[in-house]
């Protein structure tokens, strides 16, 4: 049995689908989980209940993590910590191995323009203190013996759903509007496309000699900027190029008005700097090739189109 807390979302979703290589015996956990594929157990659960995580994860041979808490800081401080304790003891427990889904948030942002696995961990901002407390939770149960677990790290998401990509310039640009970017469009900006990263997680969850150690998932090889992003977007939407910048100082006038944006100024840094996840030990170990970026946008502009 192979498990999936946190199913409903772009990547666990993928993630279903790419197991079905390795496993008829599928579980997906969510509150109201919908099957993927014929034979997925649906596991209805709230997941901020310790028992509950227990139960879920019972008779697992292999557990992964893809749920995504509210974008809040304040949830993340309250939800995460607990969260992963329960899975760590369920885990322990049912003699389950780990794979969390994690993103680069603990990075030190000094070195986000080639980010590896040996980066410096060195959070600048709340968020990221929480990714950096719940990681060291895990890898400290690995040092120690009591748990067999690996990380698999990510950039920002081409997805869907909850994807900048596509609130910011394809939901602005098929609607005759400027896109949007946040700071400056000259900085690099990397991103994963969430089919890659769904089946990237299987394949880590499936090889054995994969365990206690991080991972980056195969990301696009391409070293676009923004600008770069709204014009492959525009000429594959066949659209003008039309693009704004918001300033970061901007974020919290508008969070007034939008909540959400209340969430962004903390991470504006992301965009004022080069952004590069470097995935050469997965692609290496594994010999994947990522799709590219243009493949990527043909293929989300389709898929926008079928909702």
């Amino acid at each position: 049995m192979q498990t999936i807390l946190g199913s409903g979302g772009a990547v666990g979703t993928e993630l279903a689908r790419a197991l079905t290589n390795y496993t008829k015996q599928i579980r997906l956990v969510s509150r109201n989980p919908k099957k993927v594929n014929q034979d997925d157990e649906l596991f209805p659960a709230d997941l901020t209940n310790p028992a509950e995580v227990e139960k879920a994860i019972e008779g697992s041979e292999i557990v992964y993590v893809t749920i995504g808490f509210e974008y809040n800081t304040k949830a993340w401080q309250q939800k995460w910590p607990p969260f992963i304790k329960s899975v760590i003891e369920g885990c322990k427990k049912s003699g389950s191995k780990l794979v969390f889904f994690d993103n680069m948030y603990l990075y030190d942002p000094d070195y986000l323009a080639d980010m590896t696995e040996e980066t410096p961990i060195r959070p600048t901002s709340k968020k990221g203190m929480v990714r950096k407390q719940v990681a060291e939770m895990i890898l400290n149960e690995v040092e120690a013996g009591t748990l067999t677990a690996l990380i698999a790290r990510a950039p920002d998401f081409l997805a869907p759903t909850n994807s900048a990509l596509i609130i910011n310039v394809y939901e602005n640009l098929i609607k005759g509007k400027k896109a949007v970017w946040i700071d400056t469009f000259d900085k690099i900006h990397n991103f994963i496309y969430f089919v890659d990263a769904g089946k990237a997680t299987a394949i880590l969850g499936n090889t054995p000699d994969a365990y206690n150690q991080v991972w980056h998932l195969p990301s696009f090889k391409e070293k676009y900027t923004g600008y770069q992003w709204v014009e492959l977007f525009a000429k594959q939407m066949n659209v003008k190029a039309r693009k704004s910048i918001l300033p970061a100082w901007m974020l919290p006038v508008l969070g007034v008005f939008i909540p959400i944006l209340k969430e962004f100024p903390e991470m504006a840094y992301q965009f004022n700097h080069d952004y590069y996840f470097n995935s050469r030990k997965f692609e290496d170990r594994f010999d994947y090739k990522p799709i590219t970026a243009e493949e990527a946008v043909k293929d989300i502009i389709v898929r926008m189109g079928r909702k």
